[in-house]
């Protein structure tokens, strides 16, 4: 779902058309794909081997009901990556982009879809953030393809469809559910600064998109000891809220109400290990950190932020995440230069004894 604005006080909201959310809903792949009448020939985007098998079984169920299928494995989720989908889907001049696995594939099939005009239908396999439902796509990859293609090459819509197959995604790695848990519990911290910039710097904004990523915020916060894998209910719970704060995205017309300072940290860390050559620890997990320190500046309860990460059993300090102490105090004090959004860490940022200091206060470093 995104919001356009056509002309003053008018607004278009694309939405999905259906959410199939709960225990065999990939078994409807056909009978939605049938309904849609939007083509036949069905191009599918996974990822590694345990999402690549589940991608074959939708892909034999696909041509049994007589549908064409090609599968392309987008293993890094990078701009070459993207660039060859792009090609292989040309070549196969498909109807309709499938993505069926974690965050990775699901960027590549946005983009692919988004560049060739054609629908996506997302089929998550893990809960790890909420892009499961939302048009954004990862910072690093949209920062990659802005540098090389321009802006408006990055830009993605959400998905027609849903398929979330609690069955699945109850199987991801418990790391995925700490990390859609952590994403989740960011919003807290992110609508806080959507109000500040509101306030301070006339930004629009929207209630109903804000009280939308709270409530999803305040769902998984109630349940944060039920945050468990391999039970179909804590997954029906956590992938409900994530689809609610995809939805809260979409509404507001931005990525405003989930992505707040506490993001503009994660981003920063992940630069960081870019730059090191290293792998970041997973999104959430560093949102959630983030959102400690961040609630913490904002004058917000950060230490019931911090126990319901506890709860979840995420982690609260930088090294149970595997992050140095060292890119936690760098990635503060360069935070606010990642994008053009206004936070309670200002225009100027934090100096780095202040970084220290917050990160100290709030046990993120010792």
């Amino acid at each position: 779902m995104r919001i356009s604005k056509i002309e003053d006080r008018l607004e278009v909201i694309e939405s999905p058309r259906y959410i199939f959310f709960g225990p065999g809903a990939i078994k409807k792949i056909s009978n939605v794909l049938s309904y849609l009448t939007l083509g036949k020939r069905i191009f599918l985007v996974t990822g590694g081997e345990i999402t690549r098998k589940i991608a074959d079984d939708v892909a034999s169920t696909l041509e049994l009901d007589g549908f064409f299928v090609d599968i392309f494995s987008a293993k890094k989720g990078d701009i070459e990556d993207v660039l060859r989908c792009d090609q292989r889907f040309k070549e196969f001049r498909g109807d309709i982009i499938l993505g069926v696995g974690g965050g990775r594939p699901l960027d590549v099939a946005k983009i692919t879809a988004a560049w060739n005009g054609v629908r996506y239908i997302s089929v998550p396999t893990s809960p790890s953030h909420d892009g499961i439902a939302s048009p954004s796509i990862s910072f690093l990859l949209s920062k990659k393809i802005e540098e090389k293609m321009g802006e408006e090459w990055a830009k993605t819509e959400s998905p027609t469809v849903i398929i979330a197959d609690t069955n699945i995604i109850k199987n991801a790695p418990s790391i995925s559910f700490k990390s859609g848990f952590g994403d989740l519990i960011g919003k807290v911290t992110a609508v806080r600064d959507w109000e500040l910039a509101y306030k301070l710097k006339d930004e629009p904004y929207s209630e109903y998109g804000a009280s939308m990523a709270l409530l999803s915020a305040e769902i998984a916060m109630n349940h944060s000891r039920e945050i468990k894998p391999g039970l179909e209910e804590s997954t029906r719970l956590l992938v409900k809220a994530l689809i609610g704060s995809g939805v809260a995205i979409s509404i507001a017309g931005s990525s405003r109400p989930a992505s707040g300072s506490e993001h503009l940290f994660s981003h920063s860390l992940d630069i960081i290990a870019m730059e090191k050559g290293r792998k970041s620890a997973p999104h959430g997990i560093q949102v959630g950190i983030g959102a400690i320190m961040m609630a913490y500046l904002q004058g917000q309860d950060w230490k019931k932020i911090r126990n319901k990460l506890v709860e979840a059993e995420a982690p609260v300090k930088a090294s149970d995440a595997g992050i140095e102490r060292e890119d936690v105090i760098n990635a503060l004090t360069i935070a606010h230069r990642i994008r053009n959004r206004y936070t309670i860490l200002g225009e100027s940022g934090l100096t780095r004894s202040a970084a220290e200091k917050l990160a100290r206060n709030t046990g993120v470093i010792e």
